[in-house]
């Protein structure tokens, strides 16, 4: 449907402007101007798009209007002798970007369990990815799409960038969650040979065996007092 692929691909520009915006942000604040620069520190989604036209643009709506579902990515440019001189900080711009998608989750889930408890919205017959709730109107319709989107969305953004596999943002978060050292060289280690090849079919492997059971959650989360099949 036009209208889904519409909503999905601004949801996604949305999502990743926020996630490359607060990478871009964590960086300058820790001391790299290199995004800055760029133009990244900003929710403006063009620098984004300018940086990665095909990730942010062309693929995306190319998933969307053909499969129903937008697929793309985006980056955000960093020093690496900053990386290198300020491990931690380093890692905490990579944890900034799934933060971001954390952040709107929430609030998409408060709003939706908000429209629920005041009546705007109503539990759908049946639950998918793109429609959580149920709308008398059009207008509130979209909006149930929009948000029902935006929650699942960035928890898919949220759990397999912080999969500790390279190019992911897992792999250098790794610094904050081991001992700085070890973090660092584990962190190097998958970034080499194979690893950094093999990172995201080992991602897509892992994200497979987990995306059910969150989804499972996620429903509980908006839907408490129902069950669905």
């Amino acid at each position: 449907m036009a209208l889904d692929a519409i909503v999905w691909y601004v949801v996604f520009v949305a999502s990743t402007t926020a996630h490359e915006a607060s990478h871009a942000l964590a960086a300058y604040l820790g001391g790299d101007r290199t995004a800055y620069l760029g133009g990244q520190v900003s929710l403006n989604p063009v620098p984004h798009m300018k940086r990665e036209p095909f990730g942010m643009v062309i693929m995306p709506l190319l998933g969307a209007f053909s499969y129903g579902w937008p697929i793309g990515w985006a980056s955000t440019p960093y020093d690496p002798r900053w990386e290198q001189r300020y491990p931690r900080r380093a890692a905490w711009m990579a944890a900034a970007g799934p933060g971001a998608n954390l952040l709107l989750a929430l609030l998409a889930l408060v709003l939706l369990r908000l429209g629920l408890a005041a009546g705007i919205f109503d539990p759908p017959p049946t639950v998918t990815f793109s429609m959580l709730v149920a709308a008398n109107t059009p207008l509130l319709n979209i909006c149930g799409r929009l948000l029902s989107m935006l929650l699942t969305l960035n928890v898919i953004l949220l759990l397999f960038n912080l999969i500790p596999f390279p190019p992911l943002d897992g792999a250098s978060v790794l610094v904050l969650v081991l001992p700085e050292d070890m973090g660092i060289r584990l962190r190097e280690t998958l970034r080499g040979g194979g690893f950094a090849i093999g990172g995201l079919l080992l991602a897509w492997y892992l994200f497979a065996q987990v995306i059910r059971p969150v989804w499972a959650l996620l429903l509980r989360l908006v839907h408490p007092e129902l069950v669905y099949g």
